[in-house]
């Protein structure tokens, strides 16, 4: 137990000067970790990838476009002039905020991160700035935002916001290049002004309108124009409108790639973001989140079928905890505002064995062991956990000592108490022949 305690207090130390806000001026250790506690007990939240992009559907005068689902503007070069017709189509006449917070619940999410404003600029909320929002470019005519913002908060799901600092739809944030969008060469001079006069006034809308905001997620910050200046600034303001809110690193330059953590040096931002990747051990002293898709696309994409299997994505959740984690799995509704069905029947899938197992799962610390090869460890003050997720043949699994033999060994899912053979490093778990749980069975071994 003493271990524990000791693992426990290194990993918040460490994760106060490791990854710590750059900016966060006057904010001690704890009051840092405080403000970090619900993010850590939620382990597990909903991704959503929505807007102008899904009316295209991955598709552009009728042929597919390679790539991921809401870069088709910039991936099919596409006019602004252009791009600006499809917001016409944009009519989710099937959105029901109610329904898609219910499906996170079930699926045992605690959080929603949705894309306020992806690359192409539109805005998915009624915004004063401009005329390029769902309130005045869609026919649509109803803030979504708004919509999501009630639900969540009836039913206590934390609302969180995407929000990108790249915009090809906005003059002074386009290359001068334009309409290459991404050109990282051709800077802007004008785009300074775009920060203060436009951006900055759109994240106090969503900071002051809808509620108690959990989380700003910056995306887009490899775009040239854009400073580490820039984004201790951004950093620094968001924290003045609502200073317990948490902000990924995105919102500075110093992330490596879609490894997600940072290089060295002074960044902003309060957790790494792997993309599409798992790390393959834990990060001492660093918060982190892996944000990953269910198929091979973020936004809708029809001729994308490759879905990850539940067993594979319950798994990469257990994964991921284990190291010390959060899990942001990404849905791409469609224009007509349905999460397509392989996602919905996931997510069930996924809240079943949370329900049963959530235990181990929320608020749960990373292992304190090696990874066996039959699995992965979690663990709390009161418990370890053993995620079983290879049967092993030999009909047992091996389980260190914490500085005192465990007081009860049983299955998580019903607290049978199982066999052991204690020794004087460890503990041998007998098995049966089969998995109780082919996906992953847990054993919870209660720490004295």
């Amino acid at each position: 137990m003493k271990t524990i305690q000791t693992l426990l207090a290194i990993a918040i130390l460490s994760a106060s000067t490791a990854l710590i806000s750059h900016n966060a001026s006057g904010e001690s250790a704890a009051e840092r970790e405080a403000r970090m506690a619900w993010w850590k007990e939620a382990r597990f939240g909903m991704f959503i990838h929505w807007g102008v992009y899904s009316v295209l559907g991955g598709t552009y005068k009728g042929d597919p476009v390679k790539g991921i689902g809401e870069w088709i503007m910039q991936r099919a070069q596409i006019p602004v002039e252009e791009y600006e017709s499809y917001a016409t189509m944009f009519n989710p006449q099937f959105y029901d905020a109610e329904e898609w917070v219910l499906l996170a619940k079930e699926a045992g999410m605690k959080y929603i991160v949705i894309t306020s404003k992806h690359h192409d600029g539109f805005a998915l909320w009624d915004s004063k700035v401009t005329d390029w929002d769902i309130m005045d470019a869609s026919p649509y005519g109803k803030d979504i935002l708004a919509a999501l913002a009630a639900a969540c908060e009836k039913h206590g799901i934390r609302l969180c916001f995407y929000h990108s600092i790249m915009d090809w739809h906005h003059p002074f944030a386009q290359s001068t290049s334009y309409p290459n969008y991404n050109d990282r060469e051709k800077i802007n001079p004008e785009f300074p002004k775009y920060i203060e006069n436009f951006m900055k006034p759109q994240l106090k809308e969503l900071l002051t309108n809808y509620g108690d905001i959990g989380v700003l997620w910056f995306d887009g910050e490899w775009t040239s124009a854009y400073t580490t200046e820039m984004g201790k600034d951004v950093y620094n303001y968001v924290r003045s409108l609502k200073p317990d809110i948490i902000i990924n690193n995105r919102v500075d330059k110093g992330r490596k790639g879609m490894e997600g953590l940072n290089k060295e040096g002074d960044f902003a931002g309060d957790f790494g973001t792997p993309e599409q990747e798992i790390p393959d051990t834990g990060i001492d002293g660093v918060d982190w989140e892996s944000c990953m898709t269910m198929n091979d696309t973020w936004g809708w994409k029809a001729n994308d079928p490759e879905w990850k299997s539940s067993e594979m994505l319950i798994q990469n959740l257990i994964d991921i905890v284990s190291k010390g984690g959060n899990y942001l799995l990404n849905v791409g509704p469609t224009h007509e505002g349905v999460i397509p069905n392989p996602s919905v029947e996931r997510l069930k899938d996924m809240g079943a064995w949370l329900k049963v197992n959530g235990e181990s799962i929320y608020g749960a610390q990373a292992s304190p062991f090696d990874k066996p090869s039959w699995g992965r460890f979690t663990h709390n003050d009161e418990a370890v956990y053993a995620h079983v997720m290879e049967w092993p043949e030999t009909g047992y699994i091996y389980v260190p000592h914490l500085d005192a033999h465990y007081s009860m060994v049983a299955w998580l899912a019903d607290g049978r108490p199982l066999a052991t053979d204690v020794g004087t490093e460890g503990t041998i778990i007998f098995l049966p022949e089969e998995a109780p749980d082919p996906v992953a069975t847990v054993i919870k071994l209660t720490l004295k």
